[in-house]
């Protein structure tokens, strides 16, 4: 699908693609920053309520507003791409919830961040398991797991006090991190490797008699 320069839309659809298919620089920059935030949960001495709210309000607009990006990746199948919307929208929604949530009860804090896991989840697995020819596609099966099973965690324990649930929830930000890290760094030695091996692949695929005809040309 080509775009015209004077259509903004095919213009705005152009830049979502290539953030879309920046892989694993998306992929590092949030795990980095899943790791930083369970941190930051996990050892801030005056956390709230409000404050744990606020920071997984964030933290879930950034991963909705990725996954609402990602619709537009090539690598993604087109019955994949309606997913992909409804996912991210959910995780922006949840994401604004997360703000006024707090204010109202823990639990709702704790089921609006599990939901928006569980959705993240399905949605990277559905993925990779669509597209076969997803790089690095077992490490995404692998971080969708992970994140369904983080999000049914949050979503069907009792937390009785904030402090138990930044603690759960702290611990499986960081593990998701490092999921997340380690795909990056699959998927980018996948993506550098392939163009070598594909020009290895036609020198070979030429023969000696395709290069003693260059010399003969030459």
């Amino acid at each position: 699908m080509s775009f015209s320069p004077d259509d903004p839309h095919g213009e705005l659809y152009g830049r979502l693609g290539l953030l879309a298919n920046a892989g694993w620089q998306v992929l590092l920059s949030a795990g980095v920053a899943s790791i930083a935030l369970g941190v930051v949960v996990l050892v801030w001495p005056a956390r709230t309520l409000t404050v744990v709210g606020v920071l997984f309000g964030i933290y879930l607009l950034a991963i909705g507003a990725f996954q609402l990006a990602g619709a537009f990746g090539a690598h993604i199948p087109g019955h994949m791409r309606v997913l992909g919307f409804v996912s991210g929208g959910l995780c922006v929604l949840l994401g604004l919830l997360c703000f006024r949530g707090p204010a109202q009860s823990l639990l709702l804090l704790a089921l609006w961040i599990g939901f928006g896991w569980l959705m993240r989840g399905v949605m990277l697995t559905g993925v990779a398991l669509s597209a076969r020819v997803l790089p690095a596609r077992g490490w995404q099966v692998f971080l969708g797991i992970v994140n369904f099973l983080a999000g049914i965690v949050l979503i069907v324990s009792p937390f009785r006090s904030l402090g138990v649930l930044a603690l759960v929830a702290g611990i499986l930000l960081i593990v998701m991190g490092v999921v997340e890290v380690v795909h990056a760094i699959r998927l980018r030695k996948h993506l550098t490797g392939r163009p070598a091996s594909g020009a290895q692949s036609a020198d070979e695929g030429r023969g000696p008699g395709h290069t003693g005809h260059l010399r003969g040309v030459a």
